[in-house]
């Protein structure tokens, strides 16, 4: 296996900049998700990476070998399709086998090492079937067991588990997860699903228009996001969002929400505004929905107006009216409210975003 290295990539299509120049490294063995909305040029990079795509400018390395100049084949690389790509007229096994085949391998290691990886995937027992026999499961499988049968330096996988049910997907998540683990294989996934990034990515590379807006640990993005749009885009529901200023009261400064509801700043949170810009005035409250809490008029930072409500069993997700906003509340299932209902709204955890660069503050 090999690390992967991106720098400065930069693809053009006609008049749209798919890829703007972004740069990121995936460590040998490690599982790195890009993540982001249809078209934020997550696939190019993709096909950047295995080949299939000339990047107009930039340099794409595997260890230490310059590989932007060489042909997909000739990167050993291994690439999972959306949609599997299986040879219609091809069994399972001969489809599994077809490019160690192509290799001029013996006859014998190519059944030695196909039987190997369709016992790891426990797929033995559909080896004779044909694609059209196939459940999608099943499909997804075997073009994940034609892939690792490669034994490639690096593996690519464009949102491989798209096209299948939502219990399948979320038991193959799972499945994926560990089979790299136990292949030690250094692995590029793309998706817009949030919850197969946060479940499976050892890193996540936030995309939009064409260039990164956060790399980190799932835990980073999520608790720490570098702006809106990663606050916005990770979880579900998404961080909630109020407008607010920096304001000094009773000698103590926070941030005010309007005159009646001042939210006071721990040292902490002071020291990280005065490092961001000492003359920051106006910004944004960001809180997630987990960390919005119903309590007495004694605790209360805000009043909320119940204004839907939803009953998930284990979970209740509540929109909440509060001075003109909506924000939505996941409470224990326990906590039963009535629309129209008015209730005392505190934080238990908050991030202050600058209004006008929407990046992180505290």
């Amino acid at each position: 296996m090999s690390s992967v290295r991106v720098e400065e990539l930069y693809k053009r299509f006609g008049r749209v900049e798919a890829v703007k120049g972004i740069s990121f490294e995936v460590k040998e063995g490690e599982f790195v998700v890009l993540l982001g909305p249809s078209g934020c040029g997550k696939t190019t990079t993709l096909r950047c990476i295995a080949g299939l795509e000339q990047p107009d400018k930039g340099k794409i390395y595997f260890d230490d070998e310059d590989v932007t100049p060489l042909s997909p084949a000739a990167r050993n690389i291994a690439f999972v399709f959306q949609l599997y790509a299986l040879y219609p007229h091809l069994n399972a096994y001969d489809n599994i086998a077809f490019p160690l085949r192509a290799e001029g391998l013996p006859k014998s290691e190519i059944q030695q090492r196909v039987s190997e990886v369709a016992r790891l995937l426990q797929i033995e027992d559909i080896l004779h079937l044909k694609p059209r026999k196939l459940t999608s499961g099943q499909k997804q499988r075997v073009a994940l067991a034609r892939a690792i049968v490669r034994r490639p330096r690096v593996f690519l996988l464009d949102e491989p588990l798209s096209s299948i049910d939502a219990k399948l997907r979320e038991v193959t998540r799972a499945e994926l997860k560990k089979l790299q683990r136990s292949l030690k294989a250094t692995t590029i996934y793309v998706t817009h699903d949030q919850v197969e990034a946060m479940t499976m990515a050892d890193k996540i590379v936030v995309m939009n228009f064409g260039d990164i807006q956060q790399i980190g640990s799932p835990h980073e993005v999520y608790h720490y996001p570098a702006n809106l749009f990663v606050a916005r885009f990770i979880g579900s529901p998404g961080m909630n969002f109020i407008p607010g200023s920096v304001e000094e009261r009773s000698g103590q400064l926070g941030v005010a929400i309007n005159s009646a509801y001042f939210l006071p700043l721990s040292e902490e949170q002071r020291l990280a505004l005065a490092r961001f810009s000492p003359s920051v005035h106006q910004v944004i409250l960001g809180v997630r929905p987990e960390n919005i809490l119903v309590v007495g008029d004694e605790e209360k930072v805000l009043d909320g107006e119940v204004y839907v409500f939803e009953p998930l069993g284990a979970q209740n997700v509540v929109t909440f009216r509060v001075l003109g906003h909506l924000l939505k509340a996941l409470l224990p299932g326990d906590v039963v409210l009535r629309v129209g209902e008015r209730v005392g709204l505190n934080f238990r955890e908050v991030r202050i975003f600058h209004a006008e660069t929407e990046k992180l503050i505290a």
